[in-house]
């Protein structure tokens, strides 16, 4: 699991809006489909790996993990496959390629006995292109809000919201083995971070 990865499993562990989450790492998910070639039909398999996974009783959480710290930022043509080049589209195939995303969910129900219903696709940003704007992060949350798939719209968080839900959990006494967790402990132990109850 990447680092980014293990901070945000952190806090999708902690999702508390009804009810705690089972947290794995990545799984791929086999999606046939059909090549372009128009002399004859033809067909080619590829696994489309999903970053995290997250369960309960009645909701299966399927997770597309972006930081992108180094760089640019995800850029929102590239989220809603529009980009001109297609290899930028196609790192996010899980989200905006209709074909993929519906057998992965479809893949993803039938391999943990879930409903279609019960799946629920996210993405996970840990920084969005032009920030000082905010304009990809708009034009990302508006896009996702119209993307229905299986329990409703892909549901978008960015690092703020990651990082409200993780300072929760650093602020509890128990003890967790956990780097991402112990990182932000360390950090408000030596005052470099203001704790959580201070906002």
């Amino acid at each position: 699991m990447e680092a980014f990865e293990s901070f945000v499993a952190l806090t999708m562990e902690a999702d508390t809006d009804d009810g705690r989450l089972v947290v794995s790492e990545a799984i791929k998910f086999s999606v046939t489909r059909q090549t372009a070639k128009t002399s004859h039909v033809e067909t080619q398999t590829h696994g489309f790996e999903v970053d995290l996974v997250g369960a309960r009783h009645d909701k299966l959480v399927l997770a597309t993990v972006k930081s992108f710290f180094g760089s640019r930022g995800v850029v929102a043509e590239h989220v809603m496959g529009k980009s001109e080049t297609k290899r930028f589209n196609s790192l996010y195939a899980l989200i905006n390629d209709q074909v993929v995303r519906d057998a992965v969910i479809d893949g993803a129900s039938k391999r943990y006995g879930y409903q279609v219903d019960q799946v629920e696709l996210r993405l996970y940003v840990g920084k969005f292109a032009g920030d000082k704007t905010g304009e990809h992060e708009r034009l990302i949350r508006d896009w996702a809000a119209t993307q229905i798939v299986g329990a409703g719209p892909i549901r978008v968080f960015g690092l703020k919201d990651i990082i409200v839900t993780a300072r929760q959990v650093a602020s509890s006494k128990t003890y967790r083995d956990n780097p991402a967790l112990v990182a932000m402990k360390v950090m408000e132990a030596a005052g470099m971070l203001i704790p959580a109850s201070a906002d």
